[in-house]
């Protein structure tokens, strides 16, 4: 069976967090790979059956490098990735050669609650390059900038998951491909 794979940004760990949940409930149904965006492929491999992608909401939208070294000053532990985020990643990619299906979630402040969304932002770029949208974007929240998530959002973020293997394993993903 075709790998699934999650491409995540996170500077405090909650996005990983909630990747790897996503990872999990997908996993029971697919393959999965996870792999933190300055590790991830400049090109997305033609037999991925699903590509999933989540980063931190900085500013409305994606990170940039001055969002990221901000965010970073708060960290308490490792930063997972300090290197190119989802925004460089994103417009990196080059053009699919397959409508290859999509997903994307972005992890937020729970309060107060302030438009934009990093998984928006993300769908837009890929869709430019060709991409399938088959959900609508999912956004998970975090306590304060620095987290940790929300009570009950790694569950939430799991059953997110499961829901996307479920939705591939009934409809085959070429037929769940929509551009919503």
């Amino acid at each position: 069976m075709a790998p699934a794979l999650i491409v995540f940004e996170s500077i405090l760990g909650n996005t990983e967090q909630v990747a790897r949940a996503v990872a999990e409930g997908l996993g029971r149904t697919h393959p999965v790979t996870v792999t933190e965006v300055g590790h991830a492929p400049d090109q997305i491999p033609q037999d991925t059956v699903l590509l999933v992608v989540g980063g931190p909401t900085h500013a409305f939208g994606l990170s940039r490098p001055e969002s990221r070294r901000d965010a970073a000053s708060l960290a308490t532990g490792p930063v997972p990735s300090t290197g190119r985020g989802l925004r460089e990643w994103l417009d990196g990619l080059g053009e699919a050669t397959s409508e290859i299906p999509f997903a994307t979630f972005d992890t937020r402040v729970a309060t107060p609650h302030l438009p934009g969304s990093a998984a928006k932002k993300a769908r837009k770029r890929l869709r430019s390059k060709g991409l399938a949208s088959i959900v609508d974007p999912e956004s998970f929240y975090v306590h304060g900038k620095a987290g940790p998530l929300a009570d009950g959002e790694e569950d939430r973020a799991r059953a997110w998951g499961e829901a996307l293997g479920e939705q591939l394993s009934h409809t085959g993903s070429s037929a769940t491909t929509r551009r919503p």
